[in-house]
């Protein structure tokens, strides 16, 4: 019933295509639904004029062709069920439309019969009678808004004829009503069963046009033929030229020999000829059966399709069937499984592959209780081959790499690329833990060779992160993940090692990324705050700048020391926008706070310096904040030469032309060169607290180096910084030395914005005692 009506779409048909038509045709004839019902309206106005109140009569004419506009407006909205979603609200507010013309056709009978005009009842209901006959015959009405307007006219007639006293038009109004509801129901299932049947036509119509098309119109199919003894017959001149012969030559010979040829006895033939010949031996009917054959014009792959052939009797009379040649679609297919399979660059195994052949090593290491591994391999310093000769070099190193590992695996081991410079090693059986220690060692020297490409001779180096399954991981998944932990573990430790995965490498990683992820919302929440160490004059000991020292207290993981979050922003470039908080931060601080002669510095990761925008980072911070560019002072260290000196030292050229000074921090710990110095106009050297310290011990290389630093410093006009003094005695010893600024404890440890003030406070009330 529901499916009938239009509630519900009919099982496996949608819904538009068969009710959608139904109430499409109610938009198309709207002008014709509203003249009848017009037409209908000045036929009862006319035949009651004499003897019903014209008020009366003219506002049941009014209430009618209000009903009729708001119908017509749905019936407008249903212009477009056939292609636009037309549903149940929809529907409901067509019936609704529908059952307000039947209820103001009821109430005008009920008033009619109520002030004198119950003697043309009669006509009034034939005439609404002749409506609901109308709308429920038609194909032009929807069956839900036909029935509303059936029974809200059928109720009003009924009321009406009882205030008449009239039965018998009381029994002809039921009859009339419930019949034309039946009606509607009916003429419905006729309607959809028409419809289906008409669609399901269409359908099949359509289908079988296209398949007809495509046999037409391919270019590679043909029609095949063979009798009971298996012989060629009818054949058509495409079906010859498939078989690079002429259609006579082939008729009545054997259709397996002419295709085998000589590689019947070929394992790699006979497979899919055997599989051919059995289904003509059994007279089974077969479709797209892939077969290979051996023709004049060469080998080529076929795809057939055929049925047996029985008279009228039942009696076998061959084989017909239709074939393709898909030989070029079968290269395409096994050129995309490889290419799906092997990288292109290196040939070796890619990533899916290898993924594959973990997932089996482990279900053998399960099902026989067993051993496997995988190892994962990084190139070192390869990046730096890439940026200094090109992309075409690298390429090139990583083929001579994919060879290299080739040459080192075993029988049971496969080795592929993961992708850029990283490759893996599957073991299916370990039997000794000494077979990774071996290959790792194996790999690790052999990548370390030097590789000689476009007459240069090149170096990098490789770590070697391994798992072993299952106790590292039961799953895929999880041996490339505590590999790559592992892997991580050996480039930390500078590179050409290898590592084990321990379970603390998880721990530690799952600790990295809890505070990376509080990390991304530190600054939002307010949890970053700024400590100042202030840097003193070595002779005067008064307070020449303050070094703006980061500080993070966490909601989640409480203080969280700068080595350890610092490194973490730097890898997720979070220090680009917590570096420009702090520069913002330190430069309103001494701008508002404290005296014109005292300096702030802000040490800067080489990330920022990356950043094209970092001048511009620095300009807005300095006119923001209204810092004079001489106060400030940007600490860097010798790391900043080793991504993209150009970038870098271009970026500082622009600080130093706005009036800041540039500091060169831990000077002589990592990768120093005076060449450094030369490039770049340094207004201070800092030497680092381990020299400091080891001097203090009277270590003869500490002081050798100090000394050389400050020398070296004074000739370029430079100024130098010891850090790391925590005592009256190293400050007098770096004094000697003649470093012309300090700073350690023993000046004053880290402090909070406030604590700062009051040291120039402090300074201020001496100065004033002395003045006194």
């Amino acid at each position: 019933m529901r499916q009938a009506t239009g509630l519900d779409a009919p099982d496996g048909a949608d819904w538009a295509r068969v009710h959608g038509h139904q109430y499409a045709l109610l938009g198309k004839r709207t002008v014709v639904r509203a003249s009848v019902q017009l037409m209908a309206l000045l036929l009862v106005v006319a035949t009651l004029w004499s003897g019903v109140d014209h008020v009366l009569l003219g506002a049941w004419g009014v209430a009618l062709a209000f009903a009729v506009a708001l119908a017509v407006s749905e019936d407008r909205r249903a212009l477009t069920a056939e292609i636009a979603h037309y549903g149940a609200e929809e529907i409901r507010r067509h019936a609704v439309a529908s059952a307000a013309k039947g209820v103001i056709w009821g109430l005008g009978m009920m008033a009619f019969a109520a002030s004198g005009g119950a003697d043309r009842l009669w006509i009034v209901w034939s005439v609404a009678a002749l409506l609901m006959l109308a709308t429920s015959v038609s194909r032009y009405s929807a069956p839900i808004s036909s029935m509303a307007f059936s029974a809200s006219v059928g109720i009003g007639g009924l009321l009406a004829a009882g205030i008449a006293g009239n039965w018998l038009l009381v029994t002809v109004v039921l009859f009339s009503v419930v019949f034309a509801v039946f009606g509607v129901i009916e003429n419905a299932r006729v309607f959809v069963a028409s419809r289906l049947t008409e669609a399901a036509m269409h359908e099949k119509s359509e289908t079988v046009s296209m398949l007809l098309r495509e046999f037409e119109e391919g270019q590679a199919d043909w029609l095949w033929q063979i009798d009971t003894r298996r012989r060629l017959k009818g054949v058509s001149p495409r079906f010859a030229y498939a078989l690079g012969s002429d259609a006579k030559s082939v008729e009545g010979v054997a259709f397996l020999e002419l295709i085998s040829g000589p590689n019947w006895s070929n394992d790699e033939y006979r497979e899919t000829l055997k599989a051919f010949a059995d289904k003509i031996k059994r007279k089974e009917p077969f479709s797209d059966l892939l077969v290979r054959v051996a023709l004049p014009t060469g080998q080529r792959w076929w795809e057939l399709s055929g049925a047996p052939i029985v008279d009228d009797n039942g009696i076998f009379q061959g084989f017909r069937g239709v074939g393709s040649d898909v030989t070029e679609q079968r290269e395409s297919s096994e050129k995309i499984a490889y290419l799906a399979r092997y990288d292109t660059l290196t040939h070796l195994p890619n990533r899916l592959m290898l993924n594959e052949a973990l997932g089996e090593a482990l279900a053998y290491a399960e099902h026989w209780r067993s051993r496997c591994a995988f190892l994962m391999i990084d190139l070192d310093r390869f990046k730096a081959v890439n940026d200094s000769l090109g992309h075409l070099v690298g390429d090139e190193m990583l083929g001579q790499v994919a060879n290299r590992l080739k040459s080192i695996v075993g029988e049971h081991e496969l080795c592929g690329r993961l992708g850029g410079d990283e490759f893996g090693i599957v073991i299916r059986d370990l039997s000794d833990r000494r077979q990774i220690e071996e290959l790792a060692k194996a790999v690790i020297e052999q990548l370390s060779e030097p590789y000689q490409i476009e007459n240069q001779i090149l170096y990098v180096g490789a770590s070697v992160g391994s798992a072993i399954g299952p106790r590292d991981g039961k799953t895929v998944e999880e041996m490339l993940r505590n590999a790559d932990l592992a892997l991580y573990r050996a480039k930390d430790e500078g590179g050409g090692e290898h590592c084990e995965y321990e379970p603390s490498l998880h721990a530690n990683a799952e600790e990295k990324r809890q505070l990376e992820f509080s990390l991304r919302s530190a600054l939002e929440k307010n949890e970053m705050a700024l400590h100042y160490q202030p840097v003193v004059d070595a002779h005067t000991e008064e307070v020449v700048s303050f070094e703006a020292l980061i500080r993070w207290n966490s909601s989640e993981h409480g203080f969280v020391s700068p080595a350890k979050f610092i490194p973490l922003a730097e890898d997720t470039r979070l220090i680009v926008p917590i570096g420009t908080w702090v520069m913002q931060q330190a430069c309103n601080e001494a701008a508002r706070h404290w005296p014109s002669d005292v300096k702030v510095n802000i040490n800067v990761s080489p990330e920022q310096l990356l950043e094209p925008e970092f001048a511009s980072t620095v300009v807005r911070a300095l006119s923001h904040s209204g810092l004079d560019p001489k106060r400030l002072e940007i600490e860097v260290t010798e790391s900043i030469f080793l991504r993209d000196a150009s970038v870098a030292r271009k970026a500082l050229e622009q600080c130093i032309a706005l009036g800041c000074s540039v500091a060169l921090d831990d000077f002589g710990t990592g990768y120093s060169s005076l060449g450094y110095l030369r490039k770049l106009n340094f207004t201070t050297i800092k030497v680092d607290r381990s020299f400091v310290q080891g001097a203090a011990q009277q270590s003869r290389e500490s002081l050798a180096i100090i000394r050389a630093v400050v020398a070296m410093a004074q000739s370029l006009d430079m100024t130098t910084t010891a850090e790391g003094v925590e005592n009256a005695d190293e400050a007098i010893m770096v004094r000697d030395l003649g470093c012309t600024k300090i700073q350690g404890y023993h000046f004053g440890r880290p402090m909070s914005a406030e604590d700062a003030r009051q040291v120039f406070a402090r300074r201020a009330v001496d100065l004033k005692r002395k003045s006194a």
